[in-house]
């Protein structure tokens, strides 16, 4: 084949694909097989390795994934990405309207559309081609993910006019690949998401984007964020203009003429949320007026003409069949619902943690109750209360045992504790509790050794302590089920280079009684060296700010027992390090940052980063997270659905700030 006829083959061949591809995953209306799309991309691939230069920016093939990224690199959005003001009952939208009428001083018409629960992203195009794509960041500065917002289908490469724009939407995971990927994961003995929202975000922020390509994802497109040169006049007129584009638009939005009407789509999708195939949080109300839009302006992080309804926590009805015990790495026995299986907030729920003995007293639960159940944050299942009206009488009651299910040993409870309690060393569930501990993300983070792993590994007296993992070999692991030669390799591979984590992830993993994150960190850098804090003293302990007398005495004791000893002299023999890598923490003398010598309180759902980056973000900066408040606490970092923390700020006067402006003082 000639470079000409290469050419035309390849022209062809885009708009090919293209079409079928906007059939398929924008209209939802397929006109060939998958096997017919495969063969022509196929092809497409075969000509652009024998000729490269006509491999082109907007060609299908590059929805696979390409080069892996050392990072994200930073940019800014043409025009500033506001987060949305909060509606959460009837009351507050019809304040809502109230405001939006007295400030444009005419009638107004809202556009209504669901509130996709994803994350949001701003796409750049040049002359129609797609050349950007950015997450919202701060709302000003965002992070480059184009390479990964490629390998989404139902976002145009090229758009059907060559015209040069930017425009907002929210890609998400629709649930049936939510549900695909978390079985793969738990296959693999890995840690499955939480929900798809988190899914969606963690795999936009994959550095190899052929890691997002395999993951499905989808995206809305819901705004343009600047209409100046469009002649465009509406918000409603705007999204018919992306669907003429070749964009995506969700379909189930509706143009409503007075607050009555806004109520009645929001208590329509309120019932109809469950029947969708994917997750949506909420409903957005947006002024379609753009003139009015503009009369009616912004506050410093939020539109005056738009808000969004968010739903209360969905709650569902369902038997409560059984309740489980299990045993933690500290002994600690937790009773565990199980219940008939129940769909709740978009995944199928089927355990809810019952905490404690004196929790299923106070809510007066039985087993074989009709329970009321919810997601708490829209996460974690849990049991609201008893439906005690609905009891036939062969509901029995439940008694927590005396003596623990795993190892027979007689349960204590503590002083001042609620929990009952194993304290038996040797007890196989909280040593393979620790083990699972070691392996975690925030500890050793030995990633495929998940929890299923773990256990297959104990079960077969594979690994009796921590230790035994810098022992496993080829040929053990090549034996257990579901293990092939890639994984096996991979595994060892991660084992490997766990050896070489700081020390604070090594004392953070054995598992210290009230040792958390945060005091492994401060400790290794305090002492730098394991050797060195083996040999400290309870005075030497307590000497640093953070460390108060029940920690203290926990570390002493721990260093203190032979078997302690002995297992550091063998991960020390495996060649796992013992020495702090990090940084000097940052003190309040030698920086200029508002974080410096400041107490900061984190609450709620943060949606650009996870908790703990922020917290090691602003304890590098020399800051100090709490996890309560009081007079002395400097500022409460509030994100989505914030509680008790929040109510307690703004009852003490506490600075309270929202994600965009945690970011603008880290980006300072």
């Amino acid at each position: 084949m000639d470079l000409q006829t290469a050419e035309k083959k390849v022209k062809d061949l885009h708009n090919l694909l293209n079409q079928y591809n906007y059939e398929y995953h924008v209209l939802d209306q397929p006109s060939v097989p998958d096997a017919e799309y495969d063969k022509l991309l196929r092809e497409l691939i075969e000509i652009e390795d024998q000729f490269p230069d006509l491999k082109t920016g907007d060609s299908p093939t590059q929805r696979v994934g390409g080069e892996i990224l050392d990072m994200f690199e930073k940019v800014e959005h043409q025009s500033q990405m506001l987060s949305l003001g909060n509606a959460f009952n009837e009351q507050d939208l019809r304040d809502f309207d109230r405001r939006v009428r007295q400030g444009s001083g005419e009638a107004v018409t809202y556009v209504c559309e669901l509130k996709i629960d994803g994350l949001a992203v701003s796409l750049r195009y040049e002359d129609g081609l797609f050349e950007l794509g950015a997450t919202r960041g701060d709302g000003t500065i965002g992070e480059n993910i184009t390479a990964n917002l490629k390998t989404i289908r139902s976002i145009p490469l090229r758009l059907k006019d060559e015209v040069t724009m930017e425009v907002r939407g929210e890609a998400f995971m629709p649930r049936r690949s939510f549900e695909a990927l978390n079985k793969a994961k738990e296959e693999n003995g890995e840690e499955p998401f939480a929900n798809p929202r988190n899914a969606a975000a963690g795999s936009l922020r994959q550095l190899d984007p052929r890691l997002a390509a395999k993951r499905n994802l989808d995206l809305f497109v819901y705004g343009i964020a600047d209409t100046g040169n469009t002649g465009i006049v509406t918000h409603s007129e705007g999204l018919d203009y992306l669907d003429s584009l070749g964009f995506k638009t969700n379909k189930e939005r509706k143009k409503c003429e007075n607050i009555d009407e806004v109520l009645e789509y929001v208590q329509r999708w309120t019932d109809k949320r469950p029947n969708l195939s994917y997750d949506i949080d909420g409903i957005v109300i947006k002024v379609d007026s753009l003139e009015q839009q503009e009369q009616l302006g912004t506050t410093a992080k939020s539109p005056r003409w738009a808000i969004a309804y968010k739903f209360r926590a969905e709650e569902v009805v369902t038997t409560l069949r059984d309740i489980e015990l299990s045993v933690g790495r500290t002994g600690v026995v937790t009773p565990t619902a199980i219940l008939d299986p129940v769909r709740v907030a978009g995944t199928t729920v089927q355990r809810a943690s019952l905490h404690n003995e004196d929790l299923i007293r106070e809510k007066d639960i039985k087993i074989g109750d009709q329970v009321v159940v919810k997601k708490a944050g829209d996460i974690i299942p849990e049991v609201v209360n008893v439906l005690a009206d609905r009891r036939t009488g062969g509901e029995q009651d439940f008694y927590m045992p005396t003596h623990c299910p795993e190892c027979e040993s007689e349960l204590v409870r503590l002083d001042g504790e609620v929990a009952l309690r194993c304290i038996n060393p040797k007890c196989p569930a909280q040593i393979r509790e620790g083990l699972i501990h070691f392996v975690s993300r925030n500890a050793m983070n030995i990633d495929g050794l998940g929890e299923k792993v773990i256990s297959q590994l104990f079960a077969e007296n594979l690994i009796k302590d921590v230790a035994d993992l810098y022992k496993l070999t080829y040929e053990q692991l090549i034996q257990l089920e579901r293990m092939g030669e890639k994984s096996v390799n991979n595994l060892l591979h991660a084992i490997e280079n766990s050896k070489q984590n700081s020390l604070e992830k090594l004392l953070f993993g054995l598992g210290i009684r009230h040792v958390g994150a945060k005091a492994a960190k401060t400790l290794a850098q305090e002492f730098g060296q394991m050797e060195k804090l083996e040999k400290a003293s309870r005075e030497d302990l307590t000497a640093i700010n953070e460390i108060g007398d029940k920690m203290a005495d926990s570390i002493v004791t721990f260093f203190g027992q032979e078997e302690a000893h002995e297992l550091l002299g063998e991960l020390r023999a495996a060649g796992v390090n013992m020495d702090y890598k990090g940084p000097k923490p940052v003190s309040a003398e030698n920086s200029d940052s508002f974080f410096a010598g400041k107490t900061v309180v984190l609450t709620g759902k943060l949606e650009i980063m996870s908790r703990n980056e922020a917290k090691e973000k602003i304890e590098a900066l020399g800051g100090k997270v709490s996890g309560s408040v009081s007079k002395k606490t400097d500022a409460v970092i509030a994100g989505e659905e914030a509680g008790s923390k929040l109510a307690k700020a703004q009852e003490l006067g506490v600075e309270v700030w929202n994600e965009e402006r945690l970011i603008e003082e880290l980006n300072k």
